[in-house]
């Protein structure tokens, strides 16, 4: 107790309590909730923005459409919308064109217009102007919406040719792979753009190791959203000898481990030979119960189709034989290529009414499985026993 001045006592004050000790994960549930609240409101407010677009653009397509509007008309309501409401954005007369571009596009397209709604304007405009077939934007509209990329990340992909690569290149897969992994086609790959790695001239597999290990974000990107990493140079023990993979990651789209086996020269028929024995160790020695069975992946800087197509036939593994590129793809020449291949499925059409073009496998929960290449392009396949 402590006196005044007139000796009078006064309780003491007693130091203020400390906060309960509480684990930070009880808090962490807390913000969870927010960041769930937070992405449902982007969610929604992006979904009624695109409405919004989508009913402009409507109301001026059919004012054109009945010759009641023309170009200086849509300039003038770009003007007295924002007389009206000095506030508003995105009105200008370009966009609202775009409006009406964006409407006119999907409208006859009851299976890509629910897609658009979930996408930014800013990734519907990128995909609108820069796609010329309507199988080309339900590919990169469902990718967007599966891989959840940024505009960037979106940049990339189109100016990389993704569509045309898949579908002129699809994936080379031994026959396990699509026994034990139904869905593997839409997961992998043909051809992985490591453009952004600044390799030397000659490098070595431990230079391409190196700069993967220290880029991996863009290189998870790359392989695509369901890929985690486990591990570089993961050590296995089989008998008395230690076998070390180049890189290991699982899959849970798959719900597999992949092994990622890096070579800087072309594929040789003998390199299944070693993946296939750490598939086999991966399986029988680090593969969960629950898990399927692994996969290897063989990255070379290049490869003969026909090479490959013959290693490949006889494989008892599940085995993925792909190539990685250091530049950008000639974007104009597969753009070429396409077309033809596009020319020449349509001559084919021509004679069986059961043939479709269609988008390449990330679209086939909607539509039927891709055209395949011209028969003059693919190789010979070695016959089993």
């Amino acid at each position: 107790m402590s006196k005044t001045p007139k000796g009078k006592t006064l309780p003491s004050l007693s130091a203020p309590s400390s906060p309960p000790v509480v684990a930070e994960s009880d808090f962490d549930v807390v913000l969870a909730l927010i960041e769930v609240a937070r992405t449902r409101a982007v969610t929604a407010a992006n979904t009624t923005l695109i409405d919004l677009y989508w009913k402009i653009g409507e109301y001026i397509s059919r004012k054109i459409a009945a010759e009641q509007w023309g170009r200086r008309t849509v300039e003038a309501l770009a003007v007295y919308i924002q007389r009206r409401r000095p506030g508003a954005s995105g009105f200008s007369a370009s966009n609202l064109w775009r409006m009406r571009q964006f409407f006119e596009t999907y409208s006859g397209q009851p299976k890509l217009a629910p897609l658009v709604r979930e996408l930014s304007w800013t990734h519907n405009l990128l995909i609108m102007s820069r796609c010329k077939r309507d199988e080309e934007r339900e590919f990169y509209l469902r990718l967007c919406q599966r891989e959840n990329w940024g505009k960037r990340d979106l940049e990339r992909q189109l100016s990389g040719a993704l569509f045309e690569r898949t579908v002129l290149s699809p994936p080379k897969l031994a026959p396990a792979v699509r026994e034990l992994h139904p869905d593997a086609a839409s997961v992998f790959k043909d051809t992985y753009l490591i453009e952004f790695l600044d390799l030397p001239n000659g490098y070595s597999e431990a230079d391409l190791h190196r700069g993967l290990l220290e880029k991996l974000k863009q290189f998870l990107l790359e392989l695509g959203r369901d890929f985690c990493f486990v591990g570089s140079q993961y050590r296995l023990q089989v008998g008395g000898r230690d076998f070390f993979l180049d890189l290991l990651f699982f899959n849970r789209a798959l719900n597999a481990l992949v092994d990622i086996e890096l070579k800087v020269e072309e594929f040789q028929p003998e390199h299944l030979g070693k993946l296939e024995f750490c598939l086999e160790a991966l399986d029988r020695d680090v593969r969960k119960p629950h898990e399927r069975p692994s996969i290897g992946v063989l990255l070379c800087a290049t490869k003969d189709q026909e090479v490959v197509e013959y290693a490949l036939s006889r494989a008892m593994s599940p085995a993925v034989v792909a190539e990685y590129q250091t530049v950008m793809p000639d974007k104009k020449l597969l753009q070429a290529k396409l077309h033809e291949f596009y020319q020449l499925a349509q001559s084919e059409a021509a004679t069986s009414t059961n043939t479709k073009i269609v988008a390449p496998p990330v679209a086939q929960s909607s539509v039927a499985k891709k055209q395949k290449p011209p028969r003059k392009e693919q190789p010979k396949k070695g016959r089993r026993k």
